[in-house]
């Protein structure tokens, strides 16, 4: 009788060793830039937009028009986009933190769509002549979005947009001769607290 030998296995080609070392590179990264928050929300750039804003309501408090009363407001969110994306921009690059992946991105396609939302209604309040709902309308959205997009960064910017939406709902409650009182304590008096708190804390 034959003897009968075991068949060996057909052993796989080695795989390098380097290729193993960038698998494992790349899962760390991977993992840590899913686990990092969006460290970049300025500081003193929310006390400059806090500051601009309790302009802005003193100057639209005065406007004898709806008209001119929007274009204040329009005016004053152009200037705080403007001061927010140099702020967040000069933190960002001190830092080394990349705005437009991980954190950074998620945190901004968080918060845009509330912005994108506010815009629309805006137009159409205002056409339904309904600008006493506005200013409410604008804490809520703006509050919404800060609470989403802070889910990825540290955790102080969630709990303003907490007290956003918190103001924004009583707002909407109220009259609406005291709308300009509730955007200044809002976009006023938030930004700045927050924003000192954030400057001293994490950095400017």
């Amino acid at each position: 009788m034959p003897n009968v030998k075991p068949i060996r296995p057909v052993e796989a080609a080695p795989i390098a060793l380097d290729a193993h070392a960038r698998d494992n590179l790349r899962y760390i990264r991977e993992t840590m830039e899913r686990a990092a928050s969006f460290t970049a929300v300025p500081g003193w750039g929310g006390v400059a937009l806090g500051i601009t804003a309790l302009g802005a309501a003193a100057v639209a408090n005065r406007q004898d028009s709806p008209q001119l009363w929007l274009v204040t407001w329009l005016a004053e969110a152009a200037v705080a986009i403007g001061i927010a994306g140099w702020t967040t921009l000069s933190k960002a690059r001190a830092a080394g933190v990349p705005l437009l992946s991980g954190p950074g991105r998620k945190f901004v396609l968080s918060f845009l769509p509330s912005v994108f939302v506010a815009g629309l209604l805006t137009v159409v309040l205002f056409r339904a002549d309904f600008t006493g709902a506005i200013p409410g309308m604008w804490l809520l959205l703006y509050g919404a979005g800060v609470m989403t997009g802070g889910a990825f960064s540290i955790r102080v910017v969630p709990l303003m947009g907490l007290c956003f939406l918190v103001l924004g709902a009583v707002a909407l409650f109220s009259p609406a001769a005291w709308g300009d009182g509730f955007l200044a304590a809002g976009f006023g008096g938030l930004h700045i607290i927050f924003g000192a708190v954030i400057a001293r804390r994490f950095g400017g």
